[in-house]
């Protein structure tokens, strides 16, 4: 039967957000490094934990884990869950009771029986792309992140970092909203992608930035 559902792309902030992860093999244990890097607060239920990065994460405290099966009433309070068992009965069961209390759920065995789905990202920085084939297969994803990974190098780590900082100032120091967006307009029009390319770019300081924003906020 052919995948027919329709996905609404987000960014969730997990950041001191309490997530489940139910299982704690491979899968697991990919889903733990995510959220954590997140900075999300992360509790594992499962008898065992198959990962041996996991063991160590639990022995350090960085994550909570409750050695037994999984029970109705584990879900209290989560922000969201991964299911992630070998057992798809359980992992269903996991989505359904997700549901009913109007919790995220991302069941590994069966996408389509969770409320969101985990794409193949690939990060440079600041910039994080996500590639999502609705039901074509993981492999075809992360086929097509390996492109992404040949077509946005590591210039634009440093190159989003920069525009960073000159949007903070520019938003910090303009005098009016017209002012912001005429001044955001130039600075996207500047090529420094292709100074960084060519290492020609020399960073600028607070008193660079200062200048050129009251240089450029004029017609």
């Amino acid at each position: 039967m052919m995948n027919d559902s329709k996905y609404v792309p987000v960014m969730l902030k997990c950041d001191g957000r309490l997530c489940l992860l139910v299982g704690g093999g491979a899968v697991a244990e990919r889903k733990a490094a995510a959220l954590l890097d997140a900075g999300a607060s992360v509790h594992i239920v499962s008898p065992e934990l198959k990962s041996g990065l996991l063991r160590r994460l639990a022995d350090e405290g960085a994550v909570q884990w409750t050695s037994r099966v999984y029970e109705p009433g584990d879900l209290q309070g989560a922000f969201l869950v991964y299911a992630a068992t070998d057992d798809d009965t359980l992992n269903k069961t996991i989505a359904l009771e997700a549901d009913r209390l109007g919790i995220w759920v991302n069941v590994a065995s069966d996408g389509e029986a969770g409320s969101f789905i985990s794409p193949a990202v690939m990060r440079r920085g600041r910039l994080t792309l996500a590639v999502a084939t609705s039901g074509a297969g993981p492999a075809a994803a992360v086929r097509i992140r390996q492109q992404l990974e040949e077509q946005f190098g590591q210039e634009y780590e440093e190159y989003l970092d920069i525009l960073y900082s000159m949007r903070s100032a520019i938003k910090a120091q303009a005098a009016s909203a017209e002012a912001r967006k005429r001044l955001l307009d130039r600075l996207y029009r500047l090529d420094i992608l292709g100074d960084i390319r060519r290492e020609g770019y020399a960073s600028w300081n607070t008193d660079k930035i200062k200048l050129w924003i009251e240089n450029n906020q004029e017609e």
